[in-house]
Formats: C-alpha cells, sequence, structure tokens
C-alpha cells in the first residue's frame, strides 16, 4: 500500500518531472546502483512505428527508464502485431504475457465501461481538462482502483489533443445522413453513431487506410491531420469533418501488471512514473506543434473541411448523457468515477469557458 501511495503522490503534477528525472537520475549518490537489480521488460503497443508521435509516447517511457537507470531498467517497445494483435495488449498485460503495454483504455470498455474515463468520454474534458483531472481532480487514483480489478495498475503517458472528427467519402449533414454508413470509430464515440444508425466498426490504426479505401467503410476516424496524412487518409476520402466530439482530450496509457510493478524497487517505480508523466506531456506538444502544418498540406492538397452540423452535434450530446446516466445507475464502479468526473467537469469548463475559451474566441477573430 506504501507503494501504491507513493506512485499517487509522484504522479500528480506534470510539474514533478524534472525534480523527479534529477532525484532518479542521481539516485545513485544515496544508493549504491550495483546493488538494484537489472530488470528487462517488454512493453506490447497497439501502434505502428509509422505513427512516430504516438508510437513515440511508448519510446520515451522506454528510452527515458533505461537513462535514468543506466541501463539497468530497460524496457523494449514492441509494434503492434510483433507480440500481440493492435487490441489486446491490456489481455495480454493481464495475463503477464507481457509486463506492460501502451494503449487506450477506451479499446477496452467492453470489460467495463468505466475504462473509456481513463482516455477520453465523448462532450467531455480537453487535453489540459484531462490532465487536470487526472493528476489533481482524483482521476487517476479512480482509474487506478478501476485497473486493479484486472490485475493492472495505469499511468497516463500520451495525449493527442482534440481530434478531428475524420474522414468521409461523401457528406454528411444531418442525422439520417449517417444511416448505415459503416464507420470506423472507437470507444463510446462509436457507440453514439451506432444509435445515430451508423454501422460501427473498430480497427487498428495500420488497417483503416486500406478498409477506407477499398471502400470496406465509407467513413473512418484516427487521431489529427499529422497522424492523418502519415496513413494517407486524405487519398481515401475526401471530407474532413470536424470536431472529434467523441475524442476531445484522448490519453494514452501505459498499463503494467500489478505483480510485476510491485517486484519493482521504489527507486525504479519512482523513474517509471517520471518517465510516464514526460511522455504524457511531451506528445502533446509533438502533435500540437505538428498538426497546423499537416493541415494545411491537406487542405492545399483538395481536402474539403467540413464542421458537423448543430443537429448532429446535438443528438450525439443527448445520447452521450443518456448513456452516462443509465450506466451510473447500474455499474458502482462507473457512477463512482462519474461523479467526480462530472463535478470536476462542470468547475475546469466554467473556468475555462470564462478565461482561456474567450481568449481563444477573440484571438481568432483579429486574425
Amino acid at each position: 500500500m506504501k507503494r501504491r501511495a507513493f506512485v499517487t503522490r509522484s504522479a500528480v503534477s506534470a510539474a514533478t518531472v524534472s525534480a523527479l528525472a534529477a532525484c532518479a537520475e542521481t539516485a545513485g549518490t544515496g544508493t549504491d546502483a550495483s546493488s538494484l537489480p537489472r530488470v528487462n521488460w517488454r512493453m506490447a503497443t497497439s501502434w505502428p512505428p509509422s505513427l512516430d508521435t504516438i508510437y513515440g509516447g511508448a519510446q520515451t517511457v522506454c528510452r527515458r527508464v533505461s537513462e535514468m537507470t543506466n541501463g539497468r531498467f530497460t524496457i523494449t517497445p514492441y509494434a503492434a502485431g510483433e507480440l500481440v494483435p493492435a487490441l489486446q495488449v491490456m489481455d495480454a498485460v493481464e495475463g503477464g504475457t507481457v509486463e506492460c503495454g501502451h494503449t487506450a483504455s477506451y479499446y477496452y470498455i467492453g470489460k467495463n465501461l468505466t475504462l473509456g474515463f481513463a482516455t477520453t468520454m465523448p462532450f467531455g474534458l480537453t487535453a489540459q481538462q484531462q490532465n487536470s483531472w487526472l493528476y489533481h481532480g482524483g482521476g487517476l487514483e479512480a482509474m487506478q482502483k478501476v485497473y486493479s480489478d484486472f490485475n493492472i495498475i495505469n499511468f497516463p503517458a500520451g495525449n493527442t489533443g482534440t481530434q478531428m472528427g475524420g474522414w468521409f467519402k461523401r457528406q454528411v449533414n444531418s442525422v439520417a445522413d449517417l444511416n448505415g454508413m459503416k464507420l470506423r470509430v472507437p470507444g463510446l464515440g462509436g457507440t453514439i453513431m451506432a444509435q445515430m444508425g451508423a454501422n460501427v466498426q473498430v480497427l487498428p490504426g495500420s488497417e483503416v487506410y486500406l478498409a477506407l479505401e477499398r471502400g470496406a467503410i465509407d467513413a473512418a476516424e484516427w487521431v489529427g491531420p499529422y497522424d492523418d496524412l502519415k496513413l494517407g487518409l486524405h487519398r481515401a476520402a475526401q471530407y474532413y469533418y470536424y470536431p472529434g466530439w467523441w475524442e476531445p482530450g484522448a490519453t494514452l496509457d501505459v498499463l503494467v501488471n500489478r505483480r510485476m510493478w510491485e517486484r519493482l524497487p521504489e527507486e525504479y517505480q519512482q523513474i517509471f512514473v517520471a518517465a510516464t508523466v514526460e511522455a504524457n506531456m511531451t506528445m502533446l506538444a509533438q502533435y500540437d506543434a505538428l498538426n497546423g502544418e499537416a493541415l494545411q498540406e491537406l487542405v492545399e492538397g483538395g481536402t474539403i473541411l467540413s464542421g458537423f452540423s448543430e443537429e448532429i452535434m446535438q443528438r450525439g450530446e443527448e445520447i452521450a448523457l443518456e448513456i452516462y446516466e443509465q450506466n451510473a445507475q447500474e455499474n458502482a464502479s462507473f457512477n463512482e468515477v462519474y461523479e467526480n468526473w462530472r463535478a470536476f467537469r462542470e468547475v475546469v469548463q466554467g473556468w475555462h469557458h470564462l478565461n482561456k475559451f474567450s481568449f481563444a474566441q477573440y484571438s481568432r477573430d483579429q486574425s
């Protein structure tokens, strides 16, 4: 329990990264480094290496853990499919096939819908708000409690920011236009789209382009301009919709087998936590830096930007709230997390609407 309490405290703020890293890198001055064991782990991921930013989150954790332990604790990342399929990373970690994995928790909502909160919820929190909830609003403690049922402890290790709504072969102006459309959308976004009439599928990133290009699906979302350009989705569909209201601030997690975690020396646990916080901050910064330029290239190449209609947005939000309320009544763990999340969202969004969003709107109007 002391170690678990330490993890919670040491992950409370992105501002702790430098201090934790410096402490870890000089740990040898207080502890004989040679007395620490050599540990070699494998990290399964849900990503192809070609998506260098999202796969880079896994690489950052592995690289920094090795650097901060002078190579005594090494973790080797593996691309989707090398060890296990992209959407089976949680199963592999839970069963101990691998020690850890880098994935999106909402891929596994079939096990417990509450896992979706660890990634993002439709009409929920932006990346900044999500980090605030996880590190300072009780979110991480709540999600680690949920994951304990699966012999797993989780740590945020990346965020894509608000995602795009995806690529469509034809325009969608109303809810009726979604009826029968074959659409790749994961998580609760897929559940909502299904209730609006779409035929929803979940595919790993490596399969999205071929499915869209060959007509197996009519529309697909992945992340945003930088990754979508790399996947070539603009060559398979012309209409690029925004915003990705089902993924306003998607967090990626490192999942660790709890028994393996408890075997680590406390020094290694500290270092691991610091590495995940660094990866979480770095990925979001990279996406923010890269997406604007990529979007410009897409538009210059003929991509047509389209905003979802107010009808689709409003109906999507109505369904989302219905799902939340129903599951809060039926699922005790969902209700516990939902009540915390909802109260936090009300406060943080009120603050951001007053200050941050009004400034952003003014800046946009002046440009």
